[in-house]
């Protein structure tokens, strides 16, 4: 895999879903298996990380100076911890473009309040610039435990779809957890819509007007499913992990086929409509640059002196002609053996 560029996994997962635990029996298992990882940290908050780290956030932002400076509570100190490390990550990038032969992947573990980095324009700016360079996946972490609920579960998918049509990026579904509850359940739900249906109307009574909602997001989410690479994986057993690493390896298939193909496309479609704006800016600042001189010759006079001029010109030019025909045509008549 030397040859080729390494493959970036951005973990996500909401709290509680054990997604820091997801990191360190990934990176664990990656190593048993000799392959070569470049971790990186970028949740600023997190008081300890069970796993060895290439680069970590709170080496350069401090997460509890910043709240005391800009006076801000824990998610705006993280949010803002974010946007200065994104500030520097041009760096970043050059650190693993130096490691890049020699790294088969880069596992990036987020905050683990999922909205501040996939809602804000850091964790954006973060994502689009990582997939821009190098073939990217999205490992969302969902808790099995929670999910035997189908509001529950609807909510962790319905999540799950909003960050892949936000990143535009393949997207691999991780039921963590599978040594507490097996989501065996949830699997079936998302391949057997009347077992979901089945489900929703058992427990109607029980969720009253989300149950309806439920019904109506499970219709609309039923082509998400078909796609969706869903896997059961336990942490803390560090279960699956083999068809975690499968399910990732066909998600980089699909950036390579789709996903980078279409974000071709879209940079394409960017910069022509740039180059079509600035062209655009050009002629205007022109036309507004001739109206100016324009105005600036007739405020002094100038532009009336200057076709005055002209016209002078053209007469005296004329009468110049005219009076040499005259001379010639005089000189032959009066002096017919004379040659001027």
């Amino acid at each position: 895999m030397a040859d080729k560029k390494p493959t970036c996994i951005i973990v996500l997962g909401m709290a509680g879903s054990g997604k820091t635990t997801f990191v360190k029996a990934l990176t664990s298992y990656m190593i048993e298996q000799r392959l070569s990882i470049y971790t990186i940290n970028l949740d600023p908050g997190c008081a300890s990380i069970p796993y060895p780290v290439k680069i970590d956030i709170r080496d350069t932002v401090k997460y509890k100076d910043v709240m005391k400076h800009y006076n801000l509570g824990p998610n705006g100190a993280i949010v803002t911890s974010l946007n200065l490390f994104a500030t520097k990550f041009t760096e970043v990038l050059d650190l693993l473009d130096k490691r890049s032969k020699e790294t088969d992947y880069i596992i990036i573990d987020t905050p683990g309040q999922i909205e501040v980095f996939t809602w804000s324009a850091s964790g954006q700016i973060i994502t689009e610039t990582l997939a821009n360079v190098y073939p990217t996946v999205i490992i969302y972490v969902a808790d099995s435990a929670k999910c035997i609920s189908p509001v529950t579960f609807m909510s962790n998918m319905t999540y799950s779809c909003s960050i892949m049509f936000k990143t535009k990026l393949p997207l691999v579904l991780a039921l963590n957890k599978s040594d507490v509850v097996f989501p065996s359940f949830a699997i079936k739900w998302m391949t057997d819509f009347q077992s979901l249906s089945d489900e929703i109307e058992a427990t109607s009574e029980t969720y009253g007007i989300n149950s309806r909602l439920t019904y109506s997001l499970s219709l609309a989410l039923d082509d998400y499913y078909s796609t969706l690479k869903a896997v059961p994986v336990s942490a803390l057993e560090r279960t699956g992990f083999d068809k975690i690493i499968k399910a990732i390896e066909e998600a980089r298939v699909e950036y390579e086929t789709d996903y980078k193909v279409a974000y071709n496309k879209l940079m394409e479609r960017k910069l022509e409509t740039d180059r079509e704006k600035a062209s655009s800016s050009s002629r205007r600042a022109q036309s507004d640059m001739e109206m100016d001189i324009g105005m600036h010759l007739k405020s002094h006079g100038l532009e009336d002196s200057a076709d005055e001029e002209d016209e002078k010109l053209d007469v005296d030019e004329t009468d110049e002609v005219k009076y040499e025909d005259f001379f010639k045509a005089h000189s032959k008549n009066v002096y017919p053996s004379r040659e001027f």
